[in-house]
């Protein structure tokens, strides 16, 4: 398919596409700010925009607004994991939302709690006990899906993030996890821990600089799982610097979701606009980039929701595997 439909409208529709994109990327605006985008497909023939489908990025919680039809069809989140807290009424939720799989973006990754052993901690238990003053990296995005599983975590021991800095530690704010803001003070020595996702930019100059992951215990992982948070591997072989493979949790997956009473045709086509525009997608670098796989349970796309049926149909006739 040609990268831009026919059609002076697709022409104006992409010059807006690039305005938008450019305005919501402006790196100087915060974590919080503007800084998501809605796709409207409608009519603008009248006085009024009629909107037919909105598709949305943005914060978890959006799960809340799909499940009420209010103003947004579809959504995307990153990790999968909480889709799945949304589907199951846990976690961030306080019941269980009707919610669909349309697609899932194949993204690997994982989370991990990396303390420097001069600390002495050995477990997230020790976090709390011991009370050092860390000097730790996190998101600056208040509602950053990281801080969610951070305070999940510690909240099995009777603790948050927020107490470290009453026992005199530091909260050292990034905004992606390659911020110059984490990495300057990783070569320096200046940190005594990580906890973050996108390891793939920083993990191995955290094992560098002498940090170590925490490895969580069976009931603490068996607590996050009823979460949603999966127990995966932590592999040596893609990271050599580790002394061995070792589980932790994953951070996997980007769903694009629906209210699971989005009609049927609709979810259909979204697929194959998916599969329409599949050269045009920015695939992530590792992972089977192809329309076909992101309606297949994978390393790289866990599903823990149901695929609406007019998506499970898609795939299916396209003879999708798992």
């Amino acid at each position: 398919m040609e990268p831009l439909p026919k059609g002076a409208n697709f022409v104006r529709s992409k010059i807006l596409w690039e305005i938008g994109l450019h305005l919501a990327g402006n790196p100087a605006t915060p974590y919080g700010g503007n800084r998501d985008m809605v796709i409207a497909v409608g009519s603008g023939s009248s006085a009024a925009f009629r909107p037919w489908l909105r598709l949305a990025t943005g914060s978890a919680i959006l799960a809340e607004q799909v499940a009420e039809g209010d103003g947004i069809e579809l959504a995307f989140v990153n990790p999968s994991a909480l889709l799945t807290q949304a589907y199951r009424g846990v976690g961030l939720f306080s019941a269980p939302l009707p919610l669909r799989i349309v697609a899932v973006y194949p993204s690997w990754d994982r989370f991990v709690f990396m303390v420097h052993p001069r600390t002495g901690i050995r477990s997230l238990a020790d976090i709390k006990a011991k009370r050092y003053p860390l000097r730790v990296s996190v998101r600056e995005d208040p509602t950053h899906s990281t801080l969610v599983l951070i305070d999940q975590a510690f909240a099995l021991h009777g603790f948050a993030l927020k107490d470290i800095e009453s026992w005199g530690g530091r909260l050292v704010l990034c905004g992606g996890p390659s911020d110059t803001r984490r990495l300057g003070p990783l070569a320096r020595g200046e940190l005594d821990a990580v906890f973050d996702e996108g390891i793939k930019v920083w993990l191995d100059e955290a094992l560098a600089a002498g940090l170590s992951p925490i490895e969580l215990e069976a009931t603490e992982f068996g607590a996050m799982g009823q979460l949603g948070w999966r127990k995966v591997s932590l592999p040596r072989a893609r990271f050599p610097g580790l002394a061995r493979d070792l589980d932790t949790l994953d951070f996997s997956g980007w769903p694009i979701y629906s209210n699971a009473s989005l009609p049927e045709h609709v979810a259909y086509d979204i697929c194959g606009a998916l599969a329409a525009r599949e050269a045009e997608i920015p695939w992530e670098k590792g992972t089977e980039g192809s329309a076909l796989h992101m309606g297949s349970a994978s390393d790289s796309t866990p599903m823990d929701v149901p695929l609406h049926p007019g998506a499970e149909r898609w795939y299916r006739e396209r003879g999708r595997k798992g």
